[in-house]
């Protein structure tokens, strides 16, 4: 039987820096595991570019519209499979959300560990699906109020699914502090804190280049920071027996 944990990569709210961290984890994962990064926040396509993958022909779209198959859309970098969303509005509006269950199904036949980038924004069925489908969501935050009061409602969303809280990841961090950040937020969070990831130039310049942190700038205290975050992720075999049957069930909410 296939072990596979599905993991969705979720913050209440946008420019966290998700996407940037579903990467470097990804990227560190890798190490260790076959680990397949899927955009599955498919209004943005952030993956695309942060993934160097801008010409990508075919993207989770097309196999979301049932014009091509799942394998068409996805490609081999930086050491994982990247299955990423296009920029085409019509691509948007063809797409079904539904068959990402489908979608996440047929690649977790062939890989150990799948990062979701979720949606920063639980307000509809789309959105929420990812949190929904997976084992466990890690949570990254700010240190702020507001995000962490937004985190709390993803793991509100997340634990009312049987989806666990695999961790919180603290990001764009200033100077230190994080550690009373962390102390006072973890009593209402289910999960251990997976680190703290400094605010960095760093990151900003590999956006700007298109590529991975972890490739782009490898020995900067932020890929460092990813690096020792993946390491304390325990990813969990999952459930043996049919995973496809897993992932095709799962019930697509409501608008929450």
């Amino acid at each position: 039987p296939v072990m596979v944990e599905v993991f969705a990569v979720a913050s209440g709210k946008g420019g966290t820096g998700k996407t940037t961290s579903t990467v470097a984890l990804g990227m560190a994962l890798a190490q260790r595991y076959d680990v397949t990064v899927v955009d599955a926040d498919t209004g943005m396509a952030n993956l695309l570019f942060h993934a160097g993958l801008s010409e990508a022909e075919t993207t989770l779209h097309d196999v979301l519209a049932d014009e091509a198959a799942v394998d068409e859309a996805a490609y081999e970098r930086f050491g994982m499979t990247v299955v990423p969303c296009g920029t085409s509005l019509d691509g948007f509006r063809d797409s079904d959300p539904a068959r990402l269950r489908d979608v996440v199904a047929t690649l977790a036949a062939d890989t150990d560990v799948i990062l979701l980038d979720s949606p920063p924004a639980l307000d509809s069925r789309a959105a929420v699906l990812p949190v929904v489908m997976a084992d466990r969501a890690v949570v990254v935050l700010q240190p702020t109020i507001p995000a962490i009061s937004d985190g709390l409602k993803v793991q509100e969303y997340a634990v009312s699914y049987d989806t666990g809280v695999a961790g919180l990841l603290f990001n764009k961090v200033r100077g230190g502090g994080v550690e009373d950040v962390a102390e006072k937020t973890e009593r209402y969070f289910q999960g251990p804190t997976l680190g703290a990831v400094p605010e960095s130039e760093c990151a900003r310049e590999a956006r700007r280049a298109g590529r991975p942190l972890l490739a782009h700038a490898p020995d900067c205290a932020a890929a460092e920071a990813y690096r020792g975050a993946a390491a304390s992720l325990s990813v969990r075999d999952g459930e043996s027996g049919d995973v496809a049957d897993r992932f095709r069930s799962a019930v697509i909410p409501e608008t929450p």
